[in-house]
C-alpha cells in the first residue's frame, strides 16, 4: 500500500499532466516488455518489440541491474529532446549516489560505460542519450500519435470527474483500490510506502504501456509524480496489414513449432551479433540457458560462435537466415 500524506498546499498543487511525457512512457513500455506474464495479451507484442530493439538500447538494461532504476531516468518533460537532456541536470554527486544505490549488493560489477558515467565522463552520457533515443524510435515513435490521443482523452475524463464530483472523488476513483482517508491518499502498491510531499504538490500522469500498480517518483525538490495505468489496458501497436502465406508472424509460428519458442526467437535475434549475456537479457533466460540454446543452434549449423576477449559472440549463418526467412543486415557487432 502506498500512502501519500497531503497538506493543504499539496491539495492546492495537485494537477494533471497536460501532455504525455515521451521518456516516462518509454520507461513503462520497457518495464512491460521485461515483466513476464499476460502472455495471451502481451506475448506477441513483447516478442516483436524485443526482437526489434537495436543493440544500443541494451545500455538501459545496465542501469537497472536488479529491477531498481536510478532516479535520473525519471524524466517527465513533454518534449523528447528536452527529456533526453534532463539527466544532465543532475549534480554529479547525485548521479554517483544513484548508480551506487542500484548496484548495491549486485554480484556483478557495473559495465565499463556505467563506471564512466559514475565518473561523469561525457562519452558515457552520449551512450545513455543514444540508448534512450534509439529505444523511443523503436518502441514508441510508431504509436506516439495514438499515445497523445489517449492522453488527451484521459485528461478530459479526469477534468470532467473533478468538475462533476470534486477532487476527492476523482482521486479515490483514479485506479481500482484507491481511496482518500482524510488527508491521506492510499493507492495499491507492491510494498508498504509512505510519501510526504510537504507542500511540493502532486502531478498525475497516465501511462498506456503499463497495467500494474501505480508508480510514484519522489525526488527531492520536485513535485511528487504519480504514474497510473490508463487507456484500454492492451498493447498499443500500429495497424496490421492482412496476413498471407509470406507474413513474418505466420512464418515465425511455424518455425517455433519446429525449433521451440526460445530457439526461434534467438535465431531471429541473431540477425545481429550478440553476446551470451545480451541474448539472455533479451530472451529473459539465464546465461547458462542462453549458452545451451546457442550451442544447439550451432550444432545444427544455424549459428556461428567466436570469442572476442572475454566475450563470446554469436551470429546466425546464411543457413540460419534462410531458415528464419529474413536476410541478415550488414555486419555490425552488438552487446
Amino acid at each position: 500500500m502506498i500512502r501519500i500524506h497531503l497538506t493543504a498546499a499539496d491539495f492546492a498543487g495537485i494537477r494533471f499532466a497536460p501532455r504525455a511525457a515521451p521518456l516516462l512512457e518509454l520507461n513503462t513500455a520497457l518495464m512491460k516488455l521485461l515483466t513476464p506474464g499476460d502472455e495471451l495479451l502481451f506475448g506477441r507484442w513483447r516478442r516483436r518489440s524485443l526482437r526489434s530493439l537495436p543493440a544500443a538500447v541494451e545500455a538501459l538494461g545496465d542501469l537497472v541491474p536488479a529491477g531498481r532504476a536510478p532516479g535520473f531516468l525519471d524524466v517527465f518533460d513533454d518534449s523528447l529532446e528536452e527529456g533526453l537532456d534532463a539527466a544532465r541536470e543532475w549534480r554529479p554527486d547525485e548521479v554517483r549516489s544513484e548508480i551506487e544505490r542500484v548496484y548495491a549488493g549486485h554480484p556483478a560489477p557495473p559495465p565499463l560505460w556505467v563506471r564512466d558515467l559514475h565518473r561523469g565522463e561525457a562519452g558515457a552520457w552520449r551512450v545513455l542519450r543514444r540508448a534512450q533515443h534509439t529505444a523511443f524510435d523503436s518502441v514508441l515513435r510508431p504509436v506516439w500519435p495514438v499515445v497523445r490521443d489517449l492522453h488527451q482523452r484521459e485528461f478530459t475524463r479526469h477534468a470532467l470527474a473533478v468538475a462533476e464530483h470534486g477532487l476527492g472523488a476523482a482521486l479515490a476513483g483514479l485506479v481500482p483500490g484507491a481511496r482518500l482517508l482524510g488527508s491521506v491518499w492510499e493507492l495499491p502498491g507492491a510494498r508498504e510506502r509512505d510519501v510526504e510531499p510537504g507542500g511540493r504538490g502532486l502531478v498525475l500522469r497516465p501511462t498506456f504501456h503499463w497495467n500494474g500498480h501505480p508508480l510514484v517518483s519522489d525526488l527531492p525538490g520536485r513535485p511528487v509524480h504519480v504514474t497510473f495505468p490508463a487507456g484500454p489496458g492492451l498493447p498499443i501497436a500500429p495497424p496490421l496489414t492482412p496476413s498471407g502465406p509470406d507474413d513474418p508472424d505466420r512464418q515465425e509460428e511455424a518455425l517455433a513449432r519446429v525449433l521451440g519458442r526460445t530457439r526461434c526467437e534467438m535465431l531471429i535475434l541473431l540477425a545481429e551479433e550478440h553476446t551470451t549475456s545480451g541474448l539472455a537479457r533479451r530472451l529473459g533466460v539465464s546465461n547458462a540457458t542462453a549458452s545451451a540454446h546457442a550451442a544447439a543452434l550451432r550444432g545444427a549449423g544455424l549459428v556461428t560462435t567466436v570469442r572476442a576477449g572475454r566475450a563470446v559472440l554469436h551470429r546466425r549463418t546464411a543457413m540460419g537466415s534462410l531458415l528464419a526467412g529474413r536476410p541478415a543486415p550488414a555486419r555490425g557487432a552488438s552487446g
